[in-house]
């Protein structure tokens, strides 16, 4: 898929709102990619993409437009490839090694905790979830890689995400086959295969 150099998400807790915002984004630059809609918690979710500058105009346009509605934004001006393909809807299959799994309690500090992950290790983005269906406005992203890899992406990620709110980090130094495979469709469970183990039964 094509990816731009920068990436702007921005959070309303108005739909209406949101709605008329996300319209004074679009046409006040250029922007070159659009995904938005709503999330859970009730709040409505805009995600831009292009050129720097069209980006940062077009941020400017939707904060002042969505005024006390706005509840978060991020703005990433050259976004990690992987991170872009992912918030755009792109899984990947975990890789051999570890697996690790973070849970912030905002849209904004999951992204930022894997632009920082991304761009300091080599570790490699499973998934990204931004407070859809059953996360109740929480973010929750995988990662997988080498151990060392995946030790230094936790790390900066913790380090990115804010002193405050909720986070959850977690290694897997070596996942069972099994959990590889039950995780394969993503960590919703409505895309989850059911794994038969083999165990006694």
């Amino acid at each position: 898929m094509k990816t731009h150099p920068a990436l702007a998400l921005v959070e309303f807790a108005d739909i209406p709102t949101a709605v008329r915002a996300t319209d004074a984004m679009i046409k006040r630059a250029p922007i070159a990619a659009l995904r938005c809609g709503t999330i859970t918690a009730g709040r409505f979710l805009t995600i831009i993409g292009g050129t720097t500058a069209s980006v940062e105009e077009a941020l400017a346009a939707g904060r002042l437009e969505g005024g006390g509605a706005v509840v978060g934004e991020v703005l990433l001006p050259d976004v990690h490839p992987r991170l872009y393909e992912a918030i755009a809807g792109v899984r990947r299959p975990p890789p051999a090694g570890a697996l690790a799994v973070v849970e912030t309690d905002t849209v904004v500090a999951t992204v930022r905790a894997a632009e920082a992950a991304l761009k300091g290790t080599g570790v490699e983005l499973v998934e990204i979830r931004l407070a859809d269906a059953g996360l109740a406005g929480k973010g929750v992203a995988v990662y997988g890689g080498e151990l060392h890899e995946v030790e230094a992406a936790m790390g900066l990620a913790r380090a990115a995400a804010p002193p405050v709110g909720h986070l959850s980090i977690t290694i897997v130094s070596a996942p069972h086959p099994s959990l590889v495979e039950a995780l394969a469709g993503g960590t919703a469970l409505a895309a989850a295969a059911l794994v038969d183990l083999g165990g006694e039964g």
